[in-house]
């Protein structure tokens, strides 16, 4: 079924960026689209992870490097059943996760700083949980395949924009109709791709999430906490890659608030409303203390250890703070 959901995804993709080709360039447009959609979905199937963590200036760490948020990873994964992800970190204050890779073999899971920083070890057990579920349930193929050929469509628009005052293309059998129509589709495009992934796919993740952490009120506890900041505190990465919005936890553009049409995620209360069912399906919450993924938070606060820097100095010049420091 997954398989099948990315395939379409890539004809319809592949489909649309001929589309613009044509309505810029005609026919010859056209071919010249689809000769570079082909190459992008085999580059995107293949290379579009290390792509979207690129952008985000992620840094891989281990457990020498972050011992603890490495072990809580391990953990999870452990109860998950599912191999060993690569873990990142990004240097951010917005607090928001995503998971990326085209496999569960080939994953990779990615945190800022700020969901390190502002959220309790136990929230962000709950958080990583949804992000390996994602892994599980193979949504990470179609997130970040998708993330890639939305920027590419994008930057197609852009160069409409740049040949809509040339008068002497006469390869375009629209004239100006033509370049308005590929100027308009493309700034749209992020937003058509995102509507294309169903958003049951949170939901889904969401329960997944809860039953691999052991209690689902981490989680909603968390998304509360994230919906709240990622409107107070703008991603500057994010905003550079709107298409990538989708692949987070939590949109992290601003100005999403609401469970539309046109929205990438679904409404947070009702995310939050439907943890705290399944809670009572847990029997009061499932919050054990023996939970491994708590233990291994529960150590985290208490060997004051530190989360390390992702490097590149975006987002905060003072170290982190937060359970791990």
């Amino acid at each position: 079924m997954n398989l099948m959901r990315t395939a379409m995804l890539l004809a319809f993709m592949t489909a649309l960026f001929m589309g613009v080709g044509y309505m810029i360039g005609g026919q010859g447009g056209m071919m010249i689209a689809l000769v570079i959609a082909a190459g992008m979905n085999f580059f995107s199937y293949w290379n579009s992870d290390r792509m979207v963590l690129s952008a985000y200036h992620a840094r891989e760490v281990d457990a020498r490097s972050a011992p603890e948020f490495y072990d809580m990873i391990r953990q999870l994964s452990g109860n998950a059943g599912l191999p060993m992800p690569k873990v990142y970190i990004y240097d951010n204050p917005q607090p928001n996760a995503f998971a990326t890779g085209r496999n569960p073999e080939n994953a990779a899971v990615a945190a800022s700083t700020g969901l390190i920083n502002m959220l309790t070890p136990e929230e962000v057990a709950g958080v990583m949980a949804h992000e390996l579920a994602h892994v599980q349930n193979r949504d990470t193929l179609t997130m970040t395949v998708t993330a890639t050929l939305a920027g590419a469509i994008s930057m197609l628009g852009n160069f409409a924009f740049l040949l809509g005052g040339n008068r002497e293309n006469n390869n375009n059998p629209f004239g100006f109709i033509g370049i308005l129509v590929a100027m308009i589709v493309a700034p749209f495009a992020a937003m058509l791709v995102q509507m294309a992934i169903s958003r049951t796919r949170e939901y889904s993740a969401d329960r997944r999430g809860a039953e691999i952490c052991g209690n689902p009120l981490w989680l909603a506890s968390a998304l509360g906490k994230i919906a709240n900041y990622a409107h107070q505190i703008p991603n500057e990465d994010a905003e550079r890659n709107p298409a990538t919005a989708h692949m987070f936890i939590i949109n992290p553009l601003s100005g999403e608030r609401m469970d539309n049409l046109f929205s990438t995620h679904p409404n947070t209360d009702n995310r939050i409303a439907a943890l705290r069912k399944i809670a009572t399906e847990f029997g009061g919450g499932g919050n054990d203390p023996r939970s491994t993924a708590y233990a291994s938070a529960d150590r985290a606060v208490r060997r004051g250890r530190s989360v390390p820097s992702a490097g590149s100095g975006r987002g905060t010049s003072r170290p982190p703070k937060g359970p791990w420091s």
